[in-house]
């Protein structure tokens, strides 16, 4: 039998931290789990056993063993308490081992001002996300007081106009936007950098091109989700960049497969906290898998965190790059989710080793990002806007979701099946046997409904029938309405 972890067990808490107390707890005792202090199988003390012990409220504790167990830290037993996860890989070695000849950060600045890109395939649409009507991809909502605090804080900026406007700025964003990027990514996504770490980007699509502008000459190998993100996979293909599909299952990217398929990659394009299209979440297995095979192969790791601020079954799960003491992960990160896709802003967060390499290819590319969004921005989040926003956005969402799930199931429960997702803006409806998902596309298009077809998101894995549908940009009430279209466009097609 596992011996509890009472006996040893040791959390440092500070109280002069802005950082919440359920935080430090789960920093502490993730942190031991992933350095073998506590063994797998190991039995957690009760929760209230744990405040006692840290003279902090039980609500601490449990937030804290809850995120745990949601990110595979810990599994429950009915009746029987908290335990360290048993199917965690060994401890992988923290020491970032020497990378073969081609994937060193020096090899990286010769690619930096090579950039090449042959003619695209030719089947990027690249008007469809502009579409308004449901349920379109990528499109947000903000409320009033959203509203109201952007046009505030956009006039005080104006009014403001400090000189260094009238100059050039540093390539990777304003100290003060780096600073509240850096500060919301190490509370609300676990992320460990420096706000110099931090490249201020004009969003995820200008954040991928930097890594491969830096990191992969023409030739090179990656690994790609599949199903994956088809713009990610386009501008890899687009840039000379030979992508290798890797599986996706239940856990998330199959790390032995895409070892199998190309050992020899220089990257894997990765989103583990929300895998699209799926939904499902990297396993910490699977994690730390991944991590310890970039660390051996001198590979990287793209994580691209996308809607990772939108999780209706708990709080957002920690981001990867916070495991990898390596730095063998480049964080990819937008605001244009969390706020409104024509905000165009992302972010990058670079290991220290390639961050010169990753400037000078800024610079190159555009120069500095825009001074006086970038005051607008840092003082809506330094002000604590964002964060608010969020909250109210994340209530809102889930609402849109639920709605959105009822009304299939009530008017298509024969045709499709759904199952609410934890996190995100979209949700996928699995298509009954014998339904092309392809000709529902066309359908529903004809009705004036927008779905996305699941099986061309496949490169080679066998292709599942299922529609993506988008719940987070659309008036409530338009959600029943559309719905019935759809079922009639299914109708349709079913015969």
């Amino acid at each position: 039998m596992p011996r509890t972890a009472d006996e040893f067990l040791d959390v440092p808490i500070d109280r002069r931290l802005a950082t919440p107390l359920f935080r430090q707890v789960y920093a502490g005792l993730s942190s031991a789990i992933l350095e073998r202090r506590l063994r797998p199988g190991a039995r957690l003390p009760a929760s209230r056993a744990l405040a006692g012990q840290l003279g902090l409220s039980r609500t601490a504790i449990v937030a804290a063993y809850e995120q745990l167990l949601a990110e595979g830290y810990a599994t429950g037993r009915v009746g029987a308490g908290t335990y360290v996860a048993s199917e965690l890989p060994d401890k992988p070695d923290g020491r970032a081992r020497a990378a073969r000849p081609g994937h060193s950060a020096s090899h990286a600045a010769s690619h930096a001002a090579r950039y090449g890109v042959p003619h695209l395939a030719g089947n990027v649409d690249v008007t469809a996300q502009s579409d308004d009507r449901p349920f379109n991809l990528g499109r947000t909502l903000i409320d009033a007081r959203t509203a109201d605090q952007w046009r505030r804080l956009s006039a005080r900026a104006l009014r403001a106009m400090p000189r260094s406007h009238l100059g050039y700025g540093d390539p990777r964003g304003s100290d003060g936007l780096r600073g509240a990027i850096a500060a919301y990514l190490a509370d609300a996504r676990a992320v460990r950098c420096d706000p110099a770490q931090i490249i201020v980007t004009a969003g995820t699509q200008q954040a991928i091109d930097l890594v491969m502008r830096v990191l992969l000459p023409a030739g090179s190998e990656v690994w790609i989700e599949d199903p994956g993100y088809p713009l990610t996979r386009e501008a890899l293909s687009a840039a000379g960049v030979k992508v290798r599909p890797v599986p996706v299952d239940a856990q998330g990217l199959d790390v032995a497969a895409g070892r199998a398929a190309a050992p020899r990659a220089r990257a894997a394009f990765v989103t583990p906290s929300h895998q699209f299209p799926t939904g499902v979440v990297l396993t910490m297995a699977r994690r730390l898998e991944l991590i310890a095979w970039a660390r051996a192969s001198g590979a990287w790791i793209v994580e691209d965190d996308y809607a990772s601020e939108f999780r209706y079954g708990g709080r957002p799960l920690a981001a990867l790059q916070g495991l990898d003491n390596a730095e063998r992960t480049i964080y990819v990160g937008t605001l244009n989710k969390a706020l409104f896709p024509g905000l165009r802003t992302g972010y990058l967060v670079v290991p220290e080793m390639l961050l010169r390499r990753f400037v000078t290819a800024r610079y190159l590319m555009d120069r500095q990002p825009p001074g006086l969004q970038q005051e607008v921005l840092a003082a809506f989040i330094g002000d604590g806007h964002l964060a608010s926003h969020i909250r109210r956005m994340r209530s809102l969402y889930r609402d849109q979701r639920d709605r959105l799930v009822e009304a299939l199931r009530r008017q298509a429960r024969d045709l499709l099946a759904v199952d609410p997702p934890d996190q995100g803006m979209h949700l996928v409806a699995y298509l009954r046997q014998g339904l092309a998902d392809t000709a529902v596309e066309r359908a529903a298009l004809e009705d004036g409904v927008v779905v996305r077809a699941l099986s061309r998101l496949y490169l080679r894995g066998r292709a599942r029938q299922g529609l993506l549908l988008g719940f987070s940009g659309y008036p409530a009430a338009s959600i029943g309405p559309a719905v019935g279209r759809l079922a009639k466009a299914l109708r349709r097609v079913a015969g």
